[in-house]
């Protein structure tokens, strides 16, 4: 009986050395927000990430935060970087399909087929990374998280920016642009199973010192450019004898913004806003700002800066992202914690 009952309590005791904890990390996720051309920084950013031996589990994104967040989770992310260091100022040109005549100044089908050729029929499903696009619903203002589906498809819907880009019909939804809703988006990330979240934000240092001008009206200079507005033809012979003045106000000059460029900061400075309210309310576990102030969100051709100011942001950001993923980390027994 003794025999039996010494053998029990030796089993127990070789049970309790065979219990190592074992360190594990949190689910990482990363929430890449909106900015045109700007949005090239992720690269730098992801590659900074990976170099620190970071690979996240779940990545979602919005607008161009989607593009290249999708290639990554498709492995295409060096396909993205070779295409975004060789756009030139012409070669941008030949990606903006003008279309007057559709619900968006650009069709967008150039770089539609661009985004299609690089990902073939992948699917979002099958991705070996969770990830999400975020979009708009339009008419109903329903934030929309694409999961499943074509991946080039749903970047187009998440990138679809009003007014510039047409809405992209998806499931019997018309999609555009995510950042009308969520523009940074650290909410999805943290639903979709990620228990540290890495967000990147580009446009932190664009509007950092907005505030409000108390007292403002109009001076000699404005009467005197109204003026000259109102002395301009008008009915048919300024219609036939104002081409020249009509391109000046659709692309802008010197002294006057064109309507590409007002619908566009317009977006930015609404983005600007949303993604303040929505960090403050949902703050993600560390925030990347690259300072991308000087690059503005059709400078394409400024892909290098962009990757190179991203990594940097990043590098910046290690020792926060080391202490977070090092706070997060539970450790567990070989029994799986029982």
């Amino acid at each position: 009986m003794f025999e039996g009952l010494f053998s029990r309590g030796d089993r127990s005791a070789d049970a309790t050395t065979q219990v190592k904890p074992e360190s594990t990390r949190p689910s990482i996720g990363l929430a890449l927000g909106g900015g045109a051309a700007r949005g090239f920084a992720h690269i730098g950013v992801l590659q900074t990430l990976a170099a620190h031996g970071i690979v996240p589990d779940v990545i979602v994104g919005t607008s161009i935060g989607a593009v290249v967040g999708g290639c990554y989770a498709a492995h295409q992310l060096e396909g993205l970087e070779t295409w975004a260091r060789g756009l030139k100022v012409r070669s941008i040109f030949s990606y903006l399909d003008i279309s007057l005549s559709g619900s968006g100044l650009i069709n967008g089908g150039h770089l539609a087929s661009k985004l299609t050729e690089a990902l073939a029929d992948n699917r979002i499903e099958d991705l070996p990374i969770r990830f999400a696009a975020i979009a708009t619903e339009f008419n109903t203002g329903h934030e929309i998280w694409l999961t499943r589906g074509r991946v080039a498809e749903a970047m187009r819907a998440s990138y679809a920016l009003p007014g510039i880009f047409p809405p992209v019909k998806i499931g019997g939804r018309w999609l555009v642009d995510g950042a009308l809703v969520n523009p940074v988006p650290v909410s999805a990330a943290r639903a979709l199973g990620a228990r540290l979240v890495i967000a990147v934000n580009l446009n932190a240092d664009l509007f950092g010192r907005g505030t409000i001008i108390a007292d403002h009206g109009s001076n000699q200079d404005d009467d005197d450019e109204a003026a000259q507005l109102a002395a301009q033809p008008q009915g048919l012979r300024g219609m036939f004898s104002g081409e020249r003045s009509l391109r000046r106000q659709f692309f802008g000059t010197r002294g006057r913004p064109g309507i590409p460029t007002v619908m566009v900061e317009a977006f930015n400075v609404m983005q600007d806003r949303i993604t303040r309210a929505r960090l403050a309310g949902d703050p993600p576990d560390v925030l990347i700002t690259p300072r991308l102030g000087k690059v503005g969100w059709f400078d394409f051709h400024r892909g290098a800066d962009a990757i190179k100011i991203g990594a940097e942001a990043a590098e910046k950001a290690m020792e926060g992202i080391t202490e977070a993923i090092a706070g997060l980390s539970q450790a567990y027994s070989n029994d799986g914690g029982k």
